[in-house]
């Protein structure tokens, strides 16, 4: 790795630290404390907690592991001091290590995060928390058990402003709000068709596979593209979508709904996606909607802004986006509440908790994280039966035989569940 790039990381890396100088309770800053953690899974995202998680000054990236030797490497010559593995399981081994990040594909973020916390590991699990409804529920209930901090990676639950926005509307700020949209609208390019071919070099493939069906190396079933694949993604809906569901859903205060219908298909791709490019789904909670629409094949600037969240209230509107948080009133009046809320301050609320070993101070936590990935999983399921779904909100099972097949997924032997 030449010396730019790992200056620009570790510079990265001592931002995130002056930002938890100013965030971090005065309590959570006794000297000697710190947390040794390890980051499970390499791609984009996995980097990125490596890289803010070592800025924190009470935080030591202690392990790293990755299937791929390539993506080991390449942060593992950042971070000199981690060790590195290519199975999760040594990690989990390892007493000294007190937290772990799962950035894996979706396929093995439940049976992860449950394997951690039998070992007696705190966690923090991106988004979606689980891929089927069964483990999300069964994550949500393990964790509970464990009294362990289990935090989902849907930073957007750390930000003021939406905080700020959310108390608005509960105070009566927009009057009666009974609808909110939950946009994710973007450019994402075809893929096109990739051949089956060897794993990269030094790749156990088969591990990566997981509890996931058999099934030959193609590179769009690799990095990333992963997403695009019900063996071991969630599609954008629980990629990108999740975001907006989860803001959504924390605003109009509701759980798991009665009633979801969705309808989605490919109107861009014509390539190896299983997942559709296209979505609109709306949860039906009685008195209140909550919309959510997808598109794979709009820029941003053609509504004028990102991905977000709309309410509509009798007194007017409130926009959540990136771009931050406006009320605009019936009369044309309007108030900001200020700037999105960053992926720092999510991983700092996780440290913070770890170290007090109080999963309450949670701004994310897995019983409200499993809640919005059962409704990204419930979207999924209405698309892929083409079916009405009647849902039972204490136990999130589906009143459809054709629907309940979907519920959970069979697990390759040697990969099943872990008890905690």
């Amino acid at each position: 790795m030449d010396a730019c790039s790992r200056r620009t990381f570790l510079t990265a890396a001592a931002l995130s630290a002056g930002t938890a100088s100013l965030v971090l309770p005065r309590a959570a800053r006794a000297e000697g404390v710190k947390i040794r953690h390890a980051v499970i899974g390499l791609g984009g995202q996995g980097t990125r907690h490596a890289r803010v998680l070592s800025g924190f000054p009470d935080c030591e990236i202690a392990a790293l592991c990755d299937v791929d030797p390539e993506r080991l490497a390449k942060v593992g010559e950042k971070l000199p001091g981690a060790k590195l593995h290519d199975d999760f399981r040594r990690v989990l081994e390892d007493k000294s290590i007190d937290s772990v990040s799962v950035a894996t594909p979706d396929h093995w973020h439940t049976p992860v995060a449950l394997a951690a916390l039998a070992a007696g590991k705190h966690v923090y699990v991106e988004k979606p928390c689980a891929q089927t409804l069964h483990e999300a529920r069964t994550l949500r209930d393990a964790a509970a058990r464990s009294g362990k901090v289990v935090q989902q990676g849907t930073q957007g639950r750390s930000g003021q402003a939406l905080k700020d926005a959310v108390a608005f509307m509960r105070e009566g700020g927009l009057g009666k709000v009974r609808a909110a949209k939950a946009i994710n609208h973007q450019l994402r390019e075809p893929i096109g068709r990739a051949p089956e071919s060897d794993p990269p070099p030094g790749v156990n493939y088969d591990l990566w596979l997981g509890p996931a069906p058999k099934h030959a190396f193609t590179a769009n079933r690799w990095h990333y593209n992963w997403h695009w694949f019900w063996d071991y993604g969630s599609g954008d809906v629980g990629n990108d979508g999740i975001h907006q569901i989860d803001q959504a859903r924390w605003g109009l205060g509701v759980g798991v709904p009665p009633s979801v219908t969705a309808t989605g298909a490919q109107l861009f791709y014509d390539d190896d996606h299983e997942t559709p490019d296209t979505m609109t789904a709306v949860f039906d909670y009685g008195d209140r909607h909550l919309i959510y629409e997808m598109r794979l094949w709009t820029h941003y600037s053609l509504e004028g802004h990102d991905n977000g969240v709309v309410f509509y209230g009798d007194k007017g509107r409130l926009d959540f986006g990136r771009n931050g948080c406006t009320a605009t009133f019936t009369d044309g009046a309007k108030r900001e509440f200020g700037p999105y809320g960053d992926f720092d301050t999510h991983q700092r609320n996780f440290i913070d908790c770890v170290k007090t070993g109080d999963p309450a101070g949670l701004n994310g936590g897995v019983a409200e994280g499993a809640v919005s990935t059962a409704l990204c999983q419930l979207a999924n399921i209405a698309h892929r039966t083409g079916h009405k779904l009647a849902v039972n909100p204490d136990t999130w099972e589906i009143g459809d035989p054709d629907a309940m097949k979907l519920f959970t997924r069979e697990y390759r032997e040697g990969y099943g569940l872990p008890v905690v």
